[in-house]
């Protein structure tokens, strides 16, 4: 079942964020003292943002956190979060999850979507693009940085 995260959930959520994120870091997952559960609290009660979540026997599997960043046109969305329990990759979850995205974006009249990606995260960079997103030449990496930018035509379906 894919729905809408509920606040009481965010603990949850940050958990299968950790999990998900470890994957693509050598040494582990950084500590930067960042409260994830705080921050997805947040984003799940921010007005004009949407996460949703896959639930396989009441528990949390995948989850997406969009919406139109502050500055960007309204047709824009970007996909903030991403992630997918690392026990369960390779079952259409993802697949799916991303397709309840791209119904809401079709659905607020969203044009296109962006997103960044960790350099080392090859395992997400080839999921994206079997799904249509590409590389965003507007939005080179900078010196330094460990995200590249994707876009995605909400309109033509990743093409």
């Amino acid at each position: 079942m894919i729905r809408s995260v509920l606040p009481a959930e965010a603990r949850a959520v940050a958990a299968l964020h950790a999990r998900a994120r470890a994957t693509y870091y050598p040494d582990g997952l950084p500590d930067d003292g960042t409260d994830w559960v705080a921050n997805w609290r947040r984003a799940v009660e921010l007005p004009g943002s949407h996460v949703l979540c896959v639930v396989e026997r009441s528990r949390i599997v995948g989850l997406a956190s969009f919406r139109t960043p502050e500055g960007a046109p309204a047709d824009i969305v970007k996909l903030f979060q991403f992630h997918v329990d690392p026990d369960h990759w390779r079952g259409g979850i993802g697949t799916a999850l991303h397709a309840a995205c791209v119904e809401q974006w079709r659905a607020d009249g969203r044009r296109g979507a962006v997103l960044d990606v960790h350099v080392d995260n090859r395992r997400a960079q080839a999921f994206y693009a079997r799904l249509g997103w590409e590389p965003d030449p507007e939005n080179p990496p900078a010196e330094g940085d460990h995200h590249l930018c994707l876009r995605y035509s909400v309109a033509a379906g990743g093409e």
